[in-house]
């Protein structure tokens, strides 16, 4: 299963919070200046996103702003992923970048978690 399309079904969110717990004592990190991706295989064909972004990162308009973002580029670039979940924790920063830094940093952590999970397999 590639691309998700011009959709976002429930198939590739994170939507329990024992989800979320179990992605919590996951070791496998990517940092950015704008995000903490944590990640962890899934088992599935296909990867599933989670967002966290607390009141720290700004108001509601900015929190959803920034959470509209992650899911449209993640919609867009989930073939660069395996089979993996992962939880997009929105730094205080983010809410300062332009639309085109904060993709460069998701494109980045996607490709970073991509080939880690590739080589990772391999051995």
């Amino acid at each position: 299963m590639s691309a998700c399309g011009n959709s976002f079904p429930k198939q590739y969110r994170l939507l329990s919070r024992s989800e979320y717990l179990r992605l919590s004592d996951s070791k496998t990190v990517v940092s950015g200046r704008s995000f903490l991706v944590v990640w962890r295989e899934n088992g599935y064909e296909y990867p599933r996103l989670g967002i966290t972004a607390s009141r720290k990162t700004g108001n509601a308009v900015v929190r959803n702003r920034l959470k509209r973002h992650i899911r449209e580029f993640f919609r867009h670039h989930c073939s660069l992923l395996p089979g993996v979940d992962l939880n997009v924790i929105v730094r205080r920063q983010a809410a300062e970048n332009s639309a085109a830094v904060l993709s460069s940093e998701l494109q980045r952590a996607f490709q970073q978690i991509g080939s880690r999970t590739c080589c990772h397999e391999s051995l």
